[in-house]
């Protein structure tokens, strides 16, 4: 018989998963510094694992035999959680939901499983981080109080297999993966190998059963999920919570989904008394009252979502020889490019000037179909002239001046359509220079100084 030794890897990183034989200060795979720990190895030989004949349910068979039918999927009784599901709650599915602390995670996923308990639904939520009373605390405050959601806390994870025996449940949700710890291994909560087990076992109840079972992961310092990459690999669904603390606003992101679209973005906003949807928000990124010098509005995706965005700038003549850049919600390298593009291909001179850029409402702009909003947002602000009301702007600028297409070009102009944005600028002007003129600007200087006197059309326009 075939034999080989076991792996002699005695230590482990506690981040990443990472193995070496010997202790060393900074992980070489994720170079996290002090994660590296002894663990316990297994010793001994390696033996080839005999055939055995599989059942009629389980013998393989010609694909073009395979059912082709969908699995049925149940909502979650949350609209915008089952956009990012891919329509629902698919039965067997393994579901992570990763998120900094204090994002809302359990807060959703309370939301869930009541929404699930009031369908008729059995739940069982296992918290192995705050107690029962804490939960119920959390539930009286949402008004997520019903007698089909079943509550442990626990962190044994027999226990928690134990009280899916008991309950019977149709959603296991299980906060967090980290903090359960299985008997059949050694180790603290949340190392590689703890982490394995109890999302291997649970992955493993999930198929048996066909349980739907959402699993909460902590995430680390660089804001990847915590833990072996095993994990992301193992689990059918990996959704990430995002959100600034400063703002109420939450976003859902698909990382990778087995049943459904990876592209779809879920909106919420994060209340005192709970977690609401937002089904429609384009209106949480756009300003109030009359076109302002130095704002312009650019059609942004989220996901497959057209979303309206105001982009604001203000510029301030300066004699410093190192003028400020001030930036929020949007890359300040992207800015930087933009201003020399201005500068050089426009005729505009902002080195001057100080500059402040900034998004309305806390959203972040990340893709390059922005540039053209903010060059029209600054170039506005220094000729203190305001924008027609129902005019957009979308486009990439090239170092060249020119405006480049952008992807779901049609997408975006419909819905800026929709929202009854008019007059849209975007590659058709070919040049930086061209889309300034066409742009339809007031003639005199913005409402801050007085009341809007009557807004002028540019014929060229």
């Amino acid at each position: 018989m075939a034999r080989r030794p076991a792996s002699a890897a005695a230590f482990t990183c506690t981040e990443c998963g990472w193995s070496t034989v010997k202790w060393v200060g900074r992980c070489g795979e994720c170079q996290q510094w002090g994660t590296v720990v002894e663990t316990a190895t297994q010793t001994g030989i390696v033996r080839f694992v005999e055939s055995a004949a599989p059942t009629s349910e389980r013998a393989a068979q010609p694909i073009t035999r395979a059912s082709a039918a969908e699995a049925p999927r149940r909502t979650t009784g949350i609209g915008e959680f089952d956009r990012v599901l891919g329509g629902g709650l698919v039965p067997g599915a393994a579901i992570l939901l990763s998120g900094e602390p204090g994002v809302g995670k359990s807060t959703l996923l309370l939301d869930v499983a009541v929404n699930s308990a009031r369908a008729g639904h059995r739940v069982l939520y296992a918290s192995a981080e705050e107690s029962v009373a804490q939960v119920r605390l959390r539930a009286e405050r949402t008004g997520a109080l019903h007698d089909e959601l079943y509550l442990a806390s626990e962190t044994d994870l027999a226990t928690i297999l134990g009280n899916v025996d008991t309950v019977q449940p149709d959603l296991l949700i299980v906060d967090s993966v980290q903090t359960v710890t299985s008997a059949l291994h050694d180790g603290a909560a949340g190392q590689p190998t703890q982490v394995r087990e109890v999302a291997s076992t649970l992955i493993r109840v999930a198929k048996e059963r066909g349980l739907p079972v959402i699993i909460v992961g902590h995430v680390t310092k660089d804001g990847s999920i915590a833990g072996p990459r095993l994990l992301e690999h193992l689990v059918d669904v990996v959704c990430h919570f995002e959100g600034d603390r400063q703002t109420s606003l939450r976003f859902v992101r698909t990382l990778k989904n087995r049943f459904g679209p990876t592209d779809e973005v879920g909106c919420f906003d994060m209340a005192g008394d709970g977690i609401r949807e937002v089904s429609d928000p384009s209106s949480l990124f756009l300003g109030t009252g009359a076109p302002v010098a130095g704002t312009c509005v650019t059609i942004a995706m989220e996901g497959r979502r057209a979303l309206p965005v105001e982009v604001q700038a203000l510029t301030i003549k300066t004699s410093a020889p190192n003028p400020r850049r001030v930036v929020n919600g949007v890359d300040a390298s992207r800015v930087a490019m933009v201003l020399a593009v201005l500068e050089r291909r426009a005729g505009i001179s902002v080195s001057d000037h100080d500059v402040y850029v900034s998004t309305v409402g806390g959203v972040r702009l990340a893709e390059p179909a922005a540039d053209l909003a903010i060059a029209v947002a600054v170039a506005n602000s220094l000729r203190d002239h305001a924008l027609a009301p129902g005019t957009a702007a979308i486009g990439e600028l090239s170092l060249a001046g020119e405006i480049r297409p952008v992807t779901q070009v049609a997408h975006r102009r419909s819905e800026a359509q929709r929202l009854g944005y008019r007059a849209i600028v975007d590659d058709t002007a070919r040049t930086l220079r061209a889309a300034l003129n066409r742009l339809t600007l007031a003639a005199a200087p913005s409402h801050t100084s007085g009341e809007p006197e009557e807004i002028r059309t540019n014929p060229a326009f």
